[in-house]
Order: C-alpha cells, then structure tokens, then sequence
C-alpha cells in the first residue's frame, strides 16, 4: 500500500479489517474499469506529505474533485496551471484578507501538506464526473479512525471543521486536548451567507501553532 511508512504503525489495525480489505478491492476494480480521481499513486498524498509525527493542523474536505487533473489527494487542493475551484477561490480570499498574503497563483496545497497541515477528504477517491460515486464504500469508516487515533495519540492539533459535514467529525476528537475551529464551508453557497468570509481560522491557527510549535504556517 502506498501510504508512508510513519502512518503505517497506527493504522495496521485498520488495514487488517475486513471493511478496509473490501474497500481495497472495491478501489482496484474501480480503477481499472472506470476513469476514476485522484491518480491511483496520489490517493494517499494526503498522509505521504504530511508524515503522523508532524501533524500539527487538520482540515477535513469530503470528497475529491472529480473532473480531469484536479485532485492531487489533498482535500480542496488542485494541481498547478488548475483554475481555481470555486471553495479553493474563497479560500484563498479569507487568507489574503485574514493574514494580509497576496492571493496564489497555484492552487497546490503541497506547500501547507509538507508544514504539517494534513488535507484529508473523508473519501478518498471517486469515478470521473459521479461527485459522491465512492462514497459509503468503507472510506469514512477509515477516515473517521485517522481523526480518532490522531485525537488520541497526539496533543494540541488544531482541527479546522468547515461546513455541516465537517462539524460532524467534531464528535471524533477530544476537545480537551485538541483545538476545534468550525465555521460554514467556504463554498460560494455557504460564502455568500455569510457563513465563511470573516472566520479568521488562519491568523487563529497560527497563534496554537506559534504557542505550540514556536512557529505558524506558511499559508
């Protein structure tokens, strides 16, 4: 399994169950019978640039982009020379008005994954143009383990839960131990409310991570 080796210790358990061996077997099908996002060597990213030891920040997306050379396997990241998708646009809106950062021109969320900010989309993987296709499959059975273990085996990890979907999650983490930012998702629908814009979950992240690890994101 491409996934490194600094998760593979914590999550043996997960992948010697029976649920995780059918999800596998469900994947290779799908790939090989269907066009299917990320690339089969990308649906780990999110844990192979953002190695268990260096988890300091956690945002939760639900499902990859499903249209060609979008998803890199980090939730609401792009590719470079992508447009923009409309979440990742407001966004970078609320970076540039939050922290004072010029808007980017890549839509690659390598650079925060390799800081520490793991990008985990609740499914993993999804058929080309089918948003949701893979879903109820086995994947947020996994996924809802990686939060809990991270809960459980590591302290002060700031968790950024954006939109109702994401909010659910907050019942997998100790609030004791940990820093939980929820606020409506950044999509255009939940934006314009006014559920997003104004959120400020960069500059407050980066004042944990400061305390915590004596430096911030570079976002």
């Amino acid at each position: 399994m491409n996934i490194h080796e600094s998760w593979k210790h914590h999550l043996i358990e997960e992948f010697n169950k029976t649920y995780f061996k059918d999800l596998i077997t469900f994947v290779e099908s799908e790939y090989r019978t269907q066009t299917c996002f990320p690339p089969e060597n990308q649906i780990f990213n999110a844990f192979n640039h953002c190695h268990f030891d260096d988890v300091k920040v956690v945002i939760i997306g639900q499902d990859p982009y499903h249209d060609f050379g979008q998803a890199n396997g980090l939730c609401f990241s792009v590719n470079d020379s992508i447009k923009h998708p409309p979440s990742l646009i407001n966004i970078f809106k609320e970076i540039e008005s939050d922290l004072g950062i010029k808007y980017p021109e890549s839509g690659n969320l390598m650079r925060w994954a390799e800081q520490g900010v793991l990008l985990l989309n609740a499914t993993l993987t999804v058929r080309a143009h089918q948003a949701g296709s893979h879903q109820k499959r086995g994947w947020e059975v996994f996924t809802d383990s990686v939060i809990k273990i991270i809960s459980n085996k590591k302290e002060n990890i700031v968790f950024m839960l954006w939109g109702g979907f994401a909010k659910q999650k907050v019942k997998l983490i100790d609030g004791q131990k940990h820093h939980v930012l929820m606020s409506g998702h950044p999509s255009p629908l939940s934006a314009n409310r006014g559920y997003w814009f104004g959120n400020k979950h960069f500059s407050k992240t980066n004042y944990i991570v400061e305390k915590t690890y004596k430096k911030g994101i570079i976002w």
